[in-house]
């Protein structure tokens, strides 16, 4: 485990119960990181109650993770909003008068649909939740840590749909694409502020969004869903695809002391699926 104490970590998109935040989120409180919960809290126009991490479940993350030992509060956050980002840094700086690490990992997977049928809504929530959102947060994160003067770390969740492209999937490819060039941007930008940054990449993880897409692909491709994954197990070198756990382990590694020189990279978490 690397040793995160004392370090105090956003991790956004991170309110569904078995989902790739609580994991990352799991995994920091375990290196002793203090822990700010948050997801957008309530159902909104393109955001239905089945694809949000609500304020009730948000909590309930935080209260396991203060039952395990860990400091951890919880902040509803719209990460399209600028002043709602505004907010989640000033409720964690007030609680634990620092921010260290931000995880952007909010994110819109579920928008699955042939290009030439996707609707300009469908498109702008995609690109306004996955990529805006993570530059709203990094602006107002780098702010914070460039003022303590200590330097932090900023991991962007992209996704093996950051590197390849994949069908009826237009918007979410191009925001992941995009969260690596932004990745690069801003770490040509911050690391004289001692601010790293980095992107991971993983493949196919079975969360509860993970569910929906394997629903939708082994329809696509006229096969149950058990025919399917065993389908993508073997296409993966390692013969399985990726778990929460796998991903939160590089990001706890990109957010200690031994990661310091590594930053503006987009690092694969696949199983050897991809390998640029």
């Amino acid at each position: 485990m690397m040793d995160l104490s004392g370090k105090v970590a956003i991790v956004t998109g991170s309110g569904r119960a078995r989902g790739l935040g609580e994991g990352i989120l799991e995994t920091l409180s375990q290196c002793g990181c203090d822990v700010v919960v948050s997801d957008i809290g309530e159902a909104k126009p393109g955001l239905s109650s089945d694809n949000i991490g609500a304020t009730e479940e948000m909590e309930s993350i935080a209260q396991q993770l203060r039952d395990q030992g860990t400091n951890a509060i919880a902040v509803p956050c719209d990460v399209r909003q600028e002043s709602e980002v505004q907010n989640l840094i000033a409720k964690t700086v007030e609680h634990f008068g620092q921010l260290d690490i931000l995880v952007n990992n909010a994110g819109v997977g579920y928008v699955m649909t042939p290009m030439d049928e996707l609707s300009l809504e469908q498109w702008q929530l995609v690109i306004d939740v996955n990529l805006t959102g993570a530059f709203l947060c990094s602006k107002y994160a780098a702010r914070q840590m460039t003022s303590q003067g200590k330097g932090g770390r900023i991991v962007n969740i992209a996704s093996q749909a950051a590197k390849s492209g994949f069908p009826h999937m237009a918007s979410y490819i191009a925001s992941k694409h995009g969260l690596v060039g932004l990745t690069r941007s801003n770490a040509v930008e911050l690391g004289k502020s001692g601010i790293t940054i980095n992107a991971v990449c993983p493949n196919h993880v079975t969360t509860g969004l993970g569910e929906k897409q394997n629903e939708y692909f082994s329809k696509f491709k006229g096969m149950t869903v058990d025919e399917y994954l065993a389908d993508m197990a073997n296409r993966i070198p390692v013969g399985r695809p990726g778990l929460p756990s796998d991903t939160a382990a590089i990001v706890a590694f990109l957010c200690s002391d031994e990661a310091v020189f590594i930053t503006g990279e987009a690092w694969n978490v696949s199983g050897g699926e991809e390998m640029h």
